[in-house]
């Protein structure tokens, strides 16, 4: 068994290598490996098939009692400073190496499908493999120093795959702001490693938290320092878990390619902020203030994109704020100590997202040869309806993880949702409160989607509606959205305005070529069909009756034995009340959904303008982007003028009055010197002859 944990570090070098042999081949022999598409793919896709594998048999051995390993060389040494690199492979690490691996495994193979016509095809598969390196790097690594540079690399990646078609300047935009954002974020990360580094001299993360919590106890650190540390560090996975108020860049991710849409939602960037928070907990869990800030943190994240999904009508922002309200939830979770039901849920959530994104770029492939290619509107959930009598398994699937994220028992997101909130209820029944009222939210607008995309009568065809968002106008139809102003969705893929309008006066038979959307092709549907499994029956691994997930992965300080005690004191009339409450939301939220969307008994529009002021907020995202605009893009704007007037008029200012007063000087000075005796002489005299008077006087 030893040999299997020696060789670990190949999971990550695996793809790593994938992409470096594509890659090398786009450098150096660009239009021969371009046309070796499949056999590029299949590489890339075999590479990390073998890593799945490998992650699948180390998380076997670790679940039937294998110890936890640890390899390490030394990278640096200075002094006293030693710096240790290798990889690490315990409970925490084999569940993530699989998680990352299976959906990874599963989008490149859904990939094929949907970009199947793309330019980019290759390089897309190369950029793929990249980051599904890097996160796996970032997952095995032992200290901070290398899950930083780790997540740097993912964070490079990310640059890279919103920014795939980086021609329109939706994407160039989004992939600078995604970069940007987490730039935030990553500065506070590196001064709060700096700053536990200078206090335990350590960047092991077992010896960070005992160290810590040892110089507070002892009174050589104050609390206040080291949960000023504690937060700095918790800055990185606030933007790269997409948390309030460093969330903005994730919906605007969404310009990317689907595919990849699904792996930062589910299992890459996203998640590396909750496992980063998990590994580091250590140092959080004896930090009360760190451990407040964060559980406040995620509450308030996850209801503000609750609030915000439910007035999208863009198939892929609505489900982008649904990532950051769940992420909100696992965030909470290990705020309230809640360790394990933080990674549980971000277990079932990565199978049930990934196959909600899938299912939303199905959705997308289909409606392609209906609207056309290229445009908003094959993601604009107004035009969309009736969708499951042309794409059953679409639909079906899609279904699947609708009930799952809504928490519905028996699918996996009911368990470990569940979970979340009867932690939150024990450390302060007001993050349950809101946690509460976000579940309800959920709900709704998750099945607003479905009823819009997926039942009713099909709305592609309709000329009218068409028209009109395209150009923008006011309607009178009611269409079940919230708005008669029906303006496009300059969303993910889509062309800017004024390219959206040249294209407006087209007819419908330029643009498509067929008058209903269709099934995916196998290659995409398989996938979503896998990916139903977990979605509905991964969460039974972590039920409260018996939980296999919390006695597999239990929180550093806890010992096994104090896991089964914990499990072994199972209340039933506790778990219905708290299961009861979620679901009763729940099913309040679905049936507001099917009275307003399915069977218009409510009209949205009419509920809308009664609360035009918290219908705008929600439309308009809480108006983050517009804030954050007026106030650093534009304040630095303001300011870098002031600057350049200081510039010009106080330095260039100076800098030129000191060549004037050297010409002025040299100009009168070289009537002096004149080389005549006398002319010296007379100068002389008419010096003494001042002095004397002077010091006559005087």
């Amino acid at each position: 068994m030893e040999p299997l944990y020696q060789y670990a570090w190949i999971i990550p070098v695996l793809p790593l290598a994938g992409a470096m042999l594509v890659g090398l081949g786009l450098i150096s022999i660009n239009q021969f490996t371009n046309r070796l598409r499949q056999l590029n793919a299949v590489v890339i896709v075999s590479l990390l098939g073998a890593a799945m594998g490998y992650s699948l048999a180390l998380l076997w051995s670790q679940f039937h009692g294998h110890p936890p390993y640890t390899h390490a060389l030394e990278w640096a040494a200075a002094g006293n400073f030693h710096l240790n690199m290798g990889y690490t492979i315990d409970h925490l690490t084999a569940l993530m190496l699989v998680i990352v691996t299976t959906v990874a495994f599963l989008v490149m193979i859904y990939t094929d499908g949907y970009m199947a016509h793309d330019p980019g095809y290759v390089r897309f598969y190369a950029y793929l493999s990249l980051f599904s390196s890097s996160m796996l790097g970032l997952v095995v690594s032992p200290n901070l120093v290398q899950v930083y540079i780790f997540w740097e690399l993912v964070g490079m990646c990310s640059y890279l795959l919103i920014g795939f078609w980086y021609d329109r300047k939706g994407a160039a935009d989004a992939c600078q702001k995604a970069f940007v954002t987490n730039r935030v974020g990553d500065f506070g990360l590196l001064l709060g490693m700096l700053g536990l580094y200078w206090a335990t001299g350590s960047f092991e993360f077992d010896v960070m938290g005992d160290r810590l919590q040892t110089l507070v106890e002892s009174g050589y650190l104050s609390a206040g320092l080291a949960a000023l540390f504690a937060v700095l560090v918790f800055m990185g996975p606030v933007a790269k878990s997409a948390q309030v108020p460093l969330h903005v860049w994730l919906p605007d991710a969404m310009e990317g390619p689907t595919p990849i849409s699904a792996l930062i939602h589910a299992a890459t960037m996203v998640a590396a902020g909750v496992f980063l928070i998990a590994r580091m907990y250590p140092v959080f869990e004896g930090i009360p203030v760190a451990m407040d800030v964060i559980a406040w943190t995620g509450a308030v994240t996850a209801f503000t994109g609750a609030t915000i999904a439910i007035t999208q009508n863009d198939i892929k922002k609505g489900l982008a704020y649904s990532t950051m309200s769940q992420l909100g939830y696992m965030v909470m979770a290990m705020g309230v100590g809640a360790y394990t039901a933080g990674l549980f849920h971000l277990m079932t959530h990565a199978y049930f997202k990934a196959m909600l994104f899938l299912g939303s770029g199905s959705v997308i492939h289909g409606m392609e040869d209906v609207v056309g290619h290229d445009t908003a509107l094959n993601q604009d959930m107004r035009l969309m309806g009736g969708l499951r009598k042309y794409m059953p398994i679409t639909a079906m699937t899609f279904l699947v993880g609708t009930l799952a994220i809504s928490g519905i028992p028996p699918f996996a997101g009911f368990w470990s949702k569940d979970e979340i909130l009867g932690s939150a209820f024990g450390a302060n029944p007001l993050l349950w409160g809101i946690g509460w009222l976000t579940a309800g939210m959920t709900a709704f607008y998750m099945f607003r989607m479905y009823f819009r995309t997926f039942e009713g009568e099909f709305r592609g065809n309709e000329m009218d509606i068409r028209k009109q968002l395209l150009a923008g106008a006011k309607s009178s139809l009611e269409l079940g959205s919230e708005s008669a102003t029906l303006s496009p969705n300059f969303g993910p893929g889509a062309m800017d305005t004024r390219e959206l309008k040249a294209k407006a006066h087209d007819s419908h038979d330029d643009h498509s070529h067929s008058e209903y959307p269709h099934e995916s092709p196998i290659s995409m549907t398989l996938p979503l069909l896998i990916l139903a499994v977990p979605s509905a029956l991964i969460g039974l691994v972590g039920t409260p009756f018996h939980n296999y997930f919390e006695e597999f992965i239990h929180a550093p300080s806890e010992s096994v034995e104090e896991v089964l005690e914990k499990a072994s004191e199972f209340n039933l009339t506790e778990f219905l009340i708290m299961g009861g409450n979620s679901v009763g939301i729940a099913l309040i939220g679905i049936t507001l959904a099917s009275l307003m969307y399915l069977h218009g008994k409510i009209d949205p529009a009419a509920i809308a303008s009664r609360i035009p002021f918290l219908y705008k907020l929600s439309l308009n995202k809480w108006y983050f982007d517009e804030i954050y605009d007026n106030l650093f893009v534009q304040g630095c704007r303001r300011i870098a003028r002031q600057v350049m007037e200081v510039d010009f008029r106080v330095v260039d200012g100076a800098v030129n009055l000191t060549g004037l007063a050297a010409l002025l000087s040299g100009e009168s000075l070289k009537y002096f010197e004149t080389g005549r005796v006398q002319f010296y002489a007379l100068i002389v005299f008419a010096a003494v002859l001042v002095g004397v008077i002077v010091f006559g006087v005087t």
